[in-house]
């Protein structure tokens, strides 16, 4: 669904959550809300750093994956407007696949997955850099 779709006053995450409510299990879509509600006002607020936060600890209450995925996929669309965000899996190094938000056409390029695999190899690494420095200054070290 484009924009010219949408029903004049309705934003794009009102209408995906409007077919999530239809397409789960109430008790699904229930939970769904209980984590997406405080990251949507976050955004409405525009209080942006709020959003890590609340993803980091949906994932730590042992959500299922497809809450986490279509949490994720609320939170795409009330950032970016668009409905044709995926989750796709990224296989970056041996920690694991790596879940990533992105638009369909991205998605469907493995050139440009690349890219964005690299990108997170890259992060990790300085990541770890820092991480080291920051244990050699008697400082925090929770990046």
């Amino acid at each position: 669904m484009n924009q010219p779709e949408l029903p004049p006053d309705g934003r794009p995450v009102d209408v995906y959550l409007d077919l999530l409510r239809i397409r789960m299990a109430s008790k699904d879509y229930e939970l769904l809300l209980s984590v997406v509600r405080p990251v949507l006002q976050a955004i409405d607020e525009q209080h942006l750093p709020a959003l890590d936060f609340a993803l980091e600890d949906a994932q730590e209450d042992g959500l299922p994956q497809e809450i986490r995925d279509e949490a994720a996929l609320v939170i795409a669309t009330a950032v970016t407007g668009r409905l044709d965000n995926k989750v796709v899996e990224l296989h970056v190094d041996d920690t694991g696949p790596v879940r990533v938000v992105t638009d369909a056409d991205t998605a469907a390029d493995p050139e440009r997955l690349g890219e964005i695999a690299d990108y997170i190899r890259e992060r990790r690494q300085t990541d770890e850099e820092l991480r080291g420095i920051a244990e050699v200054s008697n400082l925090p070290t929770d990046l």
